[in-house]
Formats: structure tokens, C-alpha cells, sequence
């Protein structure tokens, strides 16, 4: 056994502190001091706390250490049933301390399957049991098994907690289960066994009672002797510290170091740790740190965040069950998810800790340890806990320091302050937070929150999130074995795109090898004529010129940095007041470049790799019903923020408002925000945008070649089935006029120069009313009767819009606003070379509208393909 932290500084027990104040003592087996020490907290019914040194959860402790212990006791229950009886065995380990120990405990058995109580509702799923645990600050657990008949059988119930002390929680929970699925054995597992005398034969009479076999497995044992008195001596100590320090808490605003991380990280660290031999002292911001063993000497916080890649359909624990299947799919994938975090954590780090979340021990646990077999560093492992526990910086003390944050997983019984101990002041490099996607919340990444407090301890941050795994309810389960998933995985380039494969998935089926392609005046008068839908068909792509493609770069040298500017105000709009960790959807194709670039932005200025996926939504047709179920399936709908590249008249974005509504009135998820985040809101019509100037961004000017190769979606009913994503085609025979990644790189390239102003403007946008006006869809009203068009499909407003007119359909004229200069260039280069008359207006809200022919017919243009006046 590793005892590096049994002990506190020059060997002394982590007990002294307590045991001469207030006269407690620890009796029993040799290894019980090297086991545990002591703490006190603020509980009426025991002041003082054992703080297990081999748990990880109070104290930082190697990985292989901690399931090592856990994993021997598996074995000796093993031994001590046999094969026959441990084939037949289900271990149920406590919330919230004891999960990761009875995850170990399953291991050591090996053919067990597992399940943990929890103090965490999950809607949907039905309960099988609940106890009380009488001696602690949270008293009720959820027994919630995704398979109802984990609990029945005749087979050995192992019940694991870290401690036996009174026995009292394990008869509650024998008691329960025993009346409503009743079986012949139960095996009590703990770290140690410290019942009093009185109470050590309560388990016999209690077997005797409910006539069955009840034996119990622990490390170590002893009792704990308690003086008179004791319960007032430790109230009162503990008053007296907590007093000392309430009067030394930071301000709220940051400073120093903590002012220059990112707003995702700032906030003032708030650590509790009274000095050292129990004199009170000020937390991180004390101006007079000298002897401060949790002052920050470290530079400031740096957060990376990692995608595990964690298996789909894995659950991330034993709330609901957690089976030897489970456990060889855990650890088949354990090398490639690790491998991701090594790459995360500087190579010169020495000391690194991987940070649990309450419930969420295993995981972390698991991921430590295969951490621990890869890297240079020191590893430990422990996991933050809704224990509140006096932290005294004394080497005879079990608990030096504690961060407290507050609770950032929407709990049941409300918010409240939850808490780190031992991370502050121990010199660790890098610390990786490892939290469920539940908990992956603004309260996570708020001022005052986790990572925030982290930040002001450690130079490297990492977070990594598990996905919440939530059961099927049994008949979408039979129905999924019935009918296998029909939805693939989204094509990714460079088999489907010029995009590289990180960069987007796009939810859509190819069609590359279907003749899809009609020329511009047979859609155009097919459409009108109401004989066909235009996402039947694709119009020709059109081959830019030598002077247009000239225009664009150009065009793009000059607008990059504006371009820039805008994708950084609306990402950090998005992560400020949607998700902090936002699933990016597309809108194909225009809102694929914004929502490649926005994913950059939150990479360059958080170390966020951000999901992204590009859907098709259809005017008329709504949204892909199936991309969004496969959404989903594999993001919570509440993350998914759906990006275009500009607004015109709103039309998509009532588009997409209806559409998620019928989606879910449907039987569809629920959860879905309609509101779209665009570069550019000229029309007025979302809250979410960089920017509402009608400029030109480069990406309008062309179609595929700067929208990786791919073309309009198609929804036609032939070639889309029901069960089937929308279509698109891939134009690789264009890869050499292809500029895609090229107009990415131009924009990124200029994120460290926006990068201040891009703080002011989001700063003073939040401030601001962005209530939509609608003004574009006003204006488009008016010249639609103004021009005696009388169908406002048939305008299309704005720099952007226009463009596609020019580029797709058949265009009548082109209004432009009085003054407008370079931002036009391209628009007067198209319209000459389509005799399109482009017509100056005075009141204009938009920088440009053009006008679809209104009375088309394929007479109604030259046999060149250029409009007439009709």
C-alpha cells in the first residue's frame, strides 16, 4: 500500500489535531491510523468525520491505490462466496462517497453487475427502493435500476460503503430491499468496521431477524472512543474557525493574475483553509500571503476542454446499473480516452489531479488510473462532495484546505455550496475536472464557479464531460432491437467535403452520383409555375471568372477582420447566454462557414472543441426531422444552438420556429431553442448575432467552393425516404478553384487582433435591447407592392441574399442603397454580366435587395440567358 498521504507533514497522524482538542481516539488494527484521519464538521448528530486517505474523495490519493483497496475486497468476497454464489451476486454500493468504491469492489468479483444509490431524480425512470441514512448532511437515496429485476433474485446482495460505524444506514437499506425482494444472503463490505461494542452485535440479531446470512468484509477495524461532551466541544471549535475565516473572504471581482484569464474562468477564488497550527488566515487574495500554504504562486488558469470520445450508450456509472458488459466496453475504450487527456496536460506538468464530481467517482477513477500508467507525472486522484467540513492547515489535520463552489447540477434539493478538498495549496500542474454532462452548466463555468476556483490554484485546467446516461424507456428499447438505428453517422471530409473531418458532420445523405443539376431558367419558371419545389432540384454551379474570383479576394483582405470581429461577439453571445458548451448546427450550406468559424473562436479564446454538425432546412418543408432526432440521441437538445450565416426578410428563422414546434408537438425531443445565431442580422430578426450592419461577407459571393465542396440540400421524395437525412452532392471535380479552407484561415488569422474589441462589443451588447424589430420583413412588405411583385418569396434583401439571386435565379433588378461602395462590387460585376439593371434607392434599410423576375418564363429572357424587361 502507498501511504504517502496517510500522514501530514514530518509523519505525524492526520488525527492529531482533533484527537488533542477534543480527546478523541482511534483504537484498533495497526493499519487504522495509516487508513484514516480525522476532521470535524457541522452536524448536529457527530462533529467529528473519518477521512478515509485511500477513498479519493477528501484527500488526493494515487488511482491505483484507491481501486486497488476496493478491488481486494472484491477478491475476498469472491473467496468467500465461491464461484457458484459469486456468479449469482449484485453489489449496490452508497451515494455519494462510496460509488467508485463499489464500482472497485464489482471489479474485484468480476461477473457482478452494479448499482449505486443516488440523491439525483432522473425523470422518466421509475424507482425501485429508497433508505434513509440517518447520520448524514443528506439523508435520502434513490435506488433507480434501468432493469427492473437487477434487485430480485435469490442471489448475494454485497452492500459497499467506506465506513461501518454504527450500522445503522445498512440496516435501513437491508430492511427496505429485504421486504420487497427478499433473498438468503447479504455481504456488508467497508473500508473499516468501527461499531462500537454495543453495537457490533446488532448485525447478528438483525440476520437473525429477517432469517438470513449477513457477513461482513472490511481492511481494517476499531472503534472510536468519544469523551464526554464531545458533540458541544466540536460545534463549538468549529464555530470558532469558521468564524476566524468568514471575515477573510475575497472580493468578488477578480484581480491580478485571476483578471486576465477568459470570463469563462474569472472570479475570485474562494478558499477556506485557516493558517497553520489552526491560526485563521486569509484565503488566495490576502495581501500579506507569507506562510499561506493555499496562496497562489502559480500563472494564471488555462482551460482546455477534451472530448473523450466516450462510447455511445455507455453509462457513466451504476446509477442505473452498470454490467461486466459494460465494464469490457469501458475498458476497451480507456486507452484511446486517455490518450486525449495525455495530450491535454503540459508535458513538463509533475503533479496532476483528476478531479471527480460528487456521484461521479468511477469514471475518474478509471481514467486516473490508465492516466497514471501513461504519463511522466505524479497522478492523484479525488472528487469534489456536498460534505461541508472544517479545513484547518495543520499537518495533524485530515483536511488543509477546501475550494467551495457552488452546486452546479440543478440538484433536487436546490442550489447550495459544494466543495474540493485538499486541491488548493498541493502544488499540482495541471488539474482535470471530470464532471457528467448534467453538470456541465453556467454554474460550472461562472465566476464563482468550479473551474473558476481551479483556475486560481493550477496553471492548466482541463475538463472533460461524460455524457449523462438516461435510460430507454423499455418499449423505445424493444423497438430499438426490432428496428436497428437507421440513421448513419455524419459524413465528414474528406470522403464527403474539402472541410477536415473535425471541423463539421454533416447530417445529410450523398447524392454526388445523381444527375440533380436543371438550368437556372427550367427551375426558375418550374418553381413559379408551382411544378416543382426548388430543393427538388440544383441549379449550376456557377463558374466564377478570373475578375470575379479576383473580386473576392479582395473583397475578403478587406472584410476579414470586420468578419472576424462578428464571429467572435456572437460565439461569446452564445456561450455567455445559451450553453457554455454549445452544440453547433448549422444551417446548410450558408451557415456552415459561420459555424466552422465559431467553433474556431471557441477554440482560439477558451480551448473549447466544440460539436458541429450541418443540417438541411427547407422554406416551405421545415427542418430535417431526422437530423434533429439524431441530435438528440447524442446532445442534450437544450446545448444545440442552430447557426445561419445572415438574415434576410427572417424567413428561415420562422422557418425553423415552426418547425421545431411540429417536431416536438410530433412526439419529437423536447428542448430544442429555434433561435438562430447568425455573422449578420440585417433584417432585425434574431436576438443571437455579431453584427447587424448589411455588409459583404466573402463566403456570399461564391456557392460550394467556399462552402467545402458541397451543394444546396435536396429533399425530393425518390431519393429521401422517410427514415433517410436530407441530400447533398459533393463537387470534387472543383477542388481546384476550391477556396473553403482557405477563406477560414484568412478570417482566424485575424481573431488575435479582434480579440479586445470583440470583449467591448459583446460587453456592451449584452447590455443592449436585441429585441427583434422585424424591419427587414417590413421593408420587403413595402417593395413588394411598391414594385408590384406582390410575393415577398420573391424578394430577397440584403448583400448576402442578393448575391444568390444573382448566382442561382433569375433575377429582375437589383435595388442598391444610395452611396453604397465596395460591398457592391461584386453584386455590379454579376448584374453586368447578366444585363441585370441594378437601380439606387434612397431608403433602403439594407445595403442591397434583389428582385426575382416575377413573371418568369423561359421567354422571358434573351436565348443568352440574360433578363428582359417585361
Amino acid at each position: 500500500m502507498n501511504n504517502a498521504v496517510n500522514n501530514g507533514d514530518d509523519g505525524i497522524w492526520s488525527g492529531t489535531w482533533v484527537a488533542e482538542r477534543l480527546g478523541v481516539e482511534l483504537v484498533g488494527d495497526d493499519a487504522l491510523t495509516g487508513l484514516l484521519g480525522l476532521a470535524l464538521r457541522r452536524n448536529p448528530k457527530r462533529a467529528h468525520l473519518l477521512v478515509s486517505n485511500v477513498l479519493g474523495k477528501h484527500v488526493p490519493q494515487s488511482p491505483s491505490v484507491v481501486h486497488g483497496h476496493g478491488f481486494a475486497l472484491g477478491r475476498r468476497v469472491r473467496e468467500l462466496l465461491g464461484a457458484e454464489e459469486t456468479a449469482e451476486a449484485v453489489v449496490l454500493g452508497y451515494a455519494e462517497t462510496a460509488t467508485g468504491l463499489g464500482h472497485a469492489v464489482a471489479d474485484g468479483l468480476g461477473t457482478a453487475p452494479y448499482l449505486h444509490s443516488t440523491r439525483r431524480p432522473v425523470a422518466g425512470v421509475a424507482q425501485a427502493g429508497g433508505f434513509e441514512e440517518s447520520h448524514s448532511h443528506a439523508t435520502s437515496h434513490l435506488l433507480l435500476p434501468e432493469d427492473p429485476a437487477l434487485l430480485v433474485g435469490d442471489g448475494p446482495l454485497v452492500l459497499v460503503d467506506d465506513e461501518f460505524s454504527t450500522g445503522n444506514t445498512v440496516l435501513n437499506t437491508i430492511r427496505a430491499l429485504h421486504e420487497r425482494y427478499p433473498r438468503r444472503r447479504y455481504v456488508v463490505v467497508a473500508l473499516v468496521d468501527m461499531r462500537s461494542a454495543a453495537d457490533a452485535g446488532r448485525l447478528d440479531d438483525f440476520a437473525r431477524e429477517i432469517g438470513a446470512r449477513v457477513d461482513l468484509v472490511t481492511a481494517a477495524s476499531g472503534t472510536v472512543r468519544l469523551p464526554e461532551g464531545v458533540l458541544e466541544k466540536g460545534q463549538e471549535l468549529v464555530a470558532r474557525y469558521e468564524g476566524a475565516t468568514a471575515g477573510h473572504q475575497p472580493s468578488a471581482a477578480p484581480s491580478g493574475p485571476v483578471a486576465q484569464l477568459p470570463a469563462t474562468l474569472q472570479g475570485a477564488a474562494r478558499t477556506d483553509s485557516p493558517g497553520a497550527r489552526g491560526t485563521a488566515r486569509q484565503a488566495p487574495h490576502d495581501p500579506h500571503p507569507e506562510g499561506d500554504r493555499t496562496r497562489r504562486t502559480r500563472p494564471e488558469g488555462h482551460l482546455t476542454r477534451v472530448d473523450l470520445h466516450w462510447p455511445r450508450g455507455l453509462p457513466d456509472g451504476g446509477r442505473h446499473g452498470f454490467t461486466p458488459k459494460h465494464r469490457a466496453r469501458l475498458e476497451t475504450a480507456l486507452p484511446a480516452m486517455t490518450a486525449r487527456l495525455a495530450e491535454a496536460i503540459p508535458e513538463d506538468a509533475s503533479r496532476v489531479l483528476v478531479l471527480g464530481f460528487e456521484e461521479l467517482m468511477y469514471a475518474p477513477l478509471r481514467l486516473a488510473r490508465e492516466l497514471e500508467q501513461v504519463v511522466a507525472a505524479e497522478v492523484r486522484y479525488s472528487t469534489t462532495t456536498r460534505s461541508p467540513v472544517l479545513a484547518v492547515d495543520d499537518p495533524g489535520y485530515a483536511i488543509r484546505s477546501r475550494i467551495v463552489f457552488p452546486a452546479h447540477d440543478d440538484p433536487a434539493d436546490g442550489p447550495g455550496e459544494r466543495y474540493a478538498y485538499n486541491v488548493a495549496g498541493s502544488g499540482f500542474d495541471a488539474v482535470v475536472a471530470v464532471v457528467d454532462s448534467v453538470a456541465d452548466t453556467r454554474e460550472l463555468h461562472a465566476p464563482d464557479g468550479l473551474l473558476s476556483q481551479l483556475a486560481a490554484h493550477t496553471p492548466h485546467v482541463v475538463l472533460a464531460v461524460v455524457p449523462s446516461y438516461v435510460p430507454e424507456p423499455l418499449y423505445a428499447a424493444a423497438l430499438s432491437e426490432e428496428r436497428p438505428a437507421m440513421l448513419p453517422e455524419p459524413l465528414r471530409g474528406p470522403a464527403f467535403s474539402s472541410y477536415p473531418p473535425e471541423e463539421v458532420g454533416w447530417l445529410l445523405q450523398d447524392l454526388s452520383d445523381v444527375t440533380l443539376e436543371a438550368p437556372t431558367e427550367e427551375r426558375e419558371e418550374a418553381i413559379q409555375s408551382g411544378g416543382a419545389h426548388y430543393a427538388e432540384s440544383l441549379p449550376v454551379e456557377y463558374q466564377p471568372s478570373e475578375q470575379y474570383q479576383e473580386l473576392f479576394h479582395a473583397a475578403l483582405e478587406t472584410s476579414a477582420a470586420r468578419i472576424a470581429q462578428a464571429v467572435g461577439v456572437v460565439t461569446e453571445t452564445v456561450i455567455a447566454e445559451r450553453s457554455p458548451r454549445p452544440v453547433l448546427v448549422s444551417l446548410a450550406r450558408a451557415g456552415t462557414p459561420v459555424g466552422v468559424l465559431m467553433r474556431r473562436w471557441a477554440q482560439f479564446r477558451h480551448g473549447l472543441d466544440l460539436p458541429h454538425y450541418a443540417v438541411s432546412i427547407v422554406r416551405g418543408r421545415g427542418i430535417d426531422a431526422n437530423a434533429l432526432r439524431w441530435l438528440a440521441a447524442h446532445h442534450d437538445p437544450r446545448d444545440v444552438v442552430f447557426v445561419d450565416g445572415w438574415t434576410g426578410k427572417g424567413a428561415i428563422t420562422r422557418e425553423l420556429a415552426a418547425a421545431i414546434e411540429e417536431f416536438e408537438a410530433g412526439g419529437g425531443a423536447a428542448g430544442f431553442d429555434a433561435e438562430i445565431a447568425v455573422l449578420a442580422d440585417p433584417g432585425s430578426c434574431v436576438r443571437t448575432y455579431g453584427t447587424r450592419d448589411d455588409f459583404l461577407i466573402p463566403s456570399a459571393c461564391l456557392n460550394s467552393t467556399v462552402s467545402g465542396l458541397i451543394s444546396r440540400t435536396v429533399l425530393r421524395a425518390d431519393l429521401v425516404g422517410p427514415n433517410d437525412f436530407h441530400g447533398a452532392k459533393f463537387y470534387r471535380e472543383l477542388a481546384g478553384t476550391d477556396v473553403s479552407v482557405a477563406f477560414l484561415d484568412a478570417v482566424a488569422a485575424r481573431f488575435p487582433e479582434v480579440a479586445d474589441a470583440v470583449g467591448g462589443a459583446v460587453k456592451e451588447l449584452l447590455a443592449s435591447d436585441r429585441t427583434p424589430s422585424w424591419e427587414g420583413w417590413r421593408a420587403v412588405e413595402r417593395i413588394s407592392e411598391e414594385y408590384g411583385i406582390h410575393d415577398v418569396n420573391l424578394v430577397k434583401p440584403g448583400v448576402g441574399e442578393t448575391t444568390r439571386v444573382l448566382l442561382r435565379r433569375v433575377p429582375w433588378k437589383i435595388l442598391a442603397r444610395a452611396g453604397a461602395g465596395a460591398d457592391l462590387d461584386h453584386v455590379r460585376l454579376l448584374a453586368g454580366q447578366r444585363g441585370v439593371p441594378v437601380e439606387e434607392v434612397g431608403d433602403l434599410p439594407y445595403t442591397c435587395v434583389g428582385l426575382i423576375h416575377p413573371q418568369f418564363t423561359r421567354g422571358a429572357t434573351g436565348a443568352d440567358g440574360k433578363a428582359v424587361t417585361v
